[in-house]
C-alpha cells in the first residue's frame, strides 16, 4: 500500500525505471554539504539508499542552479555535467534530474536518473511528466512533515509515564523509545540531529559531603536549565543519576557546537558543573551510535578537568 513518502518514492522509482530504463533511479535530499540518497532503484552502479556524496560535486547541484537541463540525453554533451565530479566517478551517458520542494517552495531534494549509454533524443519528452511526479512527492513529502509535529506530540503523550520522578524528565526507557522513533524519521527523510551528553559534576561528593538533599536540588536544578533551552522537537532525558542527554532535531554540527555552549552557561547560571559532549548524526549512522559518540567526548571532558583539577 501507497500511503507514506517512502513507499511513495520506491513505487515512482520502479515506475519510472519501467516506463524509461536508466540503471539508477534515486530521490535525494540536500543538507548543507551532504547529498543523501533516500531512496533508490539501482542496477550496475551500486548505489544504495543511505549513501552520501558531496552535493556540489553532483550533476543536480547544477541543474538546480539552471547551469544544465533536467533532461540531458547525452550529458557528455553537456559541459557542467561532464566536467562534474559526479559525473567523473560514475560513467554518466544520460543524466534525468528535477527538483523536489517543500511546501515553501524550499529546495528538499531531487527526483533523478543516470545511465551509462546516452539515451534517444524524445525523452525530453518525458520532462512534464518528470515534474508531475516530483510535485506529487513534493506534496505527501509536505503533508508528512506537516504532520510531524502532530506524530511527536501524540509520541510524547505516549511516553508521558516513562519520566524521571526528581526531575519529571524523561527517563532512560523513555529516551531509547523516542530516540528510536526519531532514527526512523532520520532514515525516511534524512533529517540532521544532534546528541548531547551532559554528566554533572561533584554529585557524589555533595551527597556525601552535603547530603543527599542538596544532591538532589543540583539535580533538579540541572534539569530546569536544560529544560529551558530545549524546543518543542527537542528530546531533554535524565538517564541515570547525574547523567542527562538532549536529542536535537533539525540541527546541524554548528548549531549543536552552539547548544554546547549555550547548555554549559545556562547550568552555570544554574550553580551547576557538567562535563558535556556533542555529535551530529551523520547519514550512516544512526541516533544511537551519535549518541555514543557524544557520550565518548563527554568522558574525555571529564578525564581532561579531572586532570587539569
Amino acid at each position: 500500500m501507497i500511503n507514506d513518502f517512502a513507499s511513495a518514492s520506491q513505487a515512482c522509482l520502479a515506475f519510472l525505471r519501467e516506463r524509461l530504463g536508466f540503471r539508477s533511479w534515486m530521490v535525494t535530499r540536500t543538507e548543507g554539504e551532504d547529498w543523501i540518497v533516500l531512496s533508490a532503484d539501482d542496477e550496475g552502479y551500486g548505489i544504495k539508499a543511505g549513501q552520501v556524496f558531496r552535493w556540489s560535486d553532483t550533476c543536480c547541484s547544477r541543474m538546480v542552479l539552471g547551469q544544465g537541463p533536467n533532461v540531458a540525453p547525452d550529458a557528455r554533451e553537456v559541459p557542467v555535467y561532464a566536467r562534474s565530479p559526479f559525473g567523473r566517478q560514475f560513467d554518466i551517458g544520460a543524466y534525468i534530474g528535477v527538483p523536489l520542494r517543500r511546501a515553501d517552495g524550499s529546495l528538499f531534494g531531487t527526483l533523478c536518473a543516470i545511465d551509462p549509454r546516452p539515451q534517444p533524443s524524445g525523452i525530453v519528452e518525458e520532462q512534464p511528466m518528470l515534474e508531475l511526479m516530483a510535485g506529487l512527492l513534493g506534496s505527501l513529502l509536505s503533508a508528512e512533515l506537516a504532520g510531524a509535529g502532530a506524530l511527536r506530540r501524540a509520541e510524547r503523550a505516549e511516553t508521558e509515564a516513562m519520566r524521571d520522578p526528581l526531575t519529571h524528565l524523561y527517563n532512560r526507557r523513555g529516551w531509547t523509545m523516542l530516540l528510536n522513533r526519531e532514527e526512523e524519521r532520520c532514515q525516511r527523510y534524512g533529517h540532521p540531529a544532534c546528541v548531547v551528553s551532559i554528566d554533572v559534576d561533584d554529585i557524589q561528593w555533595i551527597n556525601e559531603t552535603e547530603g543527599d538533599a542538596a544532591g538532589d536540588m543540583l539535580l533538579e536544578r540541572a534539569g530546569v536549565a536544560l529544560t529551558s533551552l530545549a524546543r518543542g522537537s527537542d528530546v531533554v532525558a535524565r538517564l541515570d543519576g547525574d547523567e542527562f542527554a538532549m536529542l536535537l532535531m533539525e540541527c546541524d554540527i554548528y548549531d549543536g557546537r552552539a547548544m554546547l555552549q549555550r547548555v554549559e552557561a545556562t547550568l552555570a547560571h544554574y550553580g551547576v558543573k557538567a562535563s558535556l559532549g556533542v555529535a551530529v548524526r551523520q547519514p550512516g549512522y544512526d541516533l544511537n551510535e551519535t549518541f555514543a559518540l557524544a557520550d565518548a567526548e563527554m568522558a574525555a571532558a571529564k578525564r581532561s578537568r579531572k586532570t587539569l583539577n
